[in-house]
């Protein structure tokens, strides 16, 4: 298999709700990955390109009206999950290794944890707190050891980084308790001990 981007997770998965085109895929691509991580058109259609190239997608265009004399518009070109497409997402959603607990990958698996085996779930999770709590004993060592060299603007930006990896690593630990709890509920109603 080959190794996946986080854009192209996300264009698979929002591909597997319906076809889309272009402009309406990079539309949801920025709500499902938030502002801060808008996708240029330069990152969406090489992209779009290479999971074409890999069948994991078909392309269909459909021209439309012609416009005002001597123009038409331009071709609309929709993309579709193919069948195999659907299995290499089935396959990218099975994944919990490293790569799903970083900062990229993170985000996107989560929006797609709806559709991801609750183990699966579960393993990313806690994978994703691992990091946080390496990244959270770096920083603490990173302020001791600076704390005396650097001005107070720089000490505030460390807080600030430390502040938030902890509050990540506090809504992480409700996540892992909450699926724990859903677990327990599947569990109890099956008769499974």
């Amino acid at each position: 298999m080959r190794k996946s981007s986080a854009v192209e997770l996300a264009i698979l998965g929002l591909l597997q709700e319906c076809p889309l085109h272009g402009y309406e895929l990079r539309k949801r691509l920025s709500t499902l990955l938030g502002a801060l991580r808008a996708i240029s058109y330069g990152a969406l259609y090489p992209a779009l390109k290479q999971l074409s190239k890999a069948g994991y997608i078909s392309e269909t265009g459909n021209i439309s009206a012609p416009g005002p004399a001597l123009s038409t518009k331009r071709a609309r070109i929709t993309y579709s999950l193919t069948d195999s497409g659907k299995q290499y997402l089935a396959d990218l959603l099975a994944d919990s290794g490293p790569e799903t607990w970083d900062d990229e990958g993170f985000g996107v698996r989560l929006a797609f944890f709806s559709t991801t085996e609750s183990e699966v779930r579960r393993r990313i999770l806690e994978g994703r707190r691992s990091r946080l709590a390496e990244r959270r004993a770096t920083l603490r060592e990173s302020v001791a050891a600076t704390r005396e060299r650097i001005d107070r603007y720089t000490i505030e930006l460390q807080r600030h980084g430390l502040d938030g990896v902890e509050n990540e690593l506090r809504w992480i630990d409700e996540l892992i308790a909450a699926e724990s709890r859903s677990n327990t509920q599947v569990k109890n109603l099956k008769g499974i001990s």
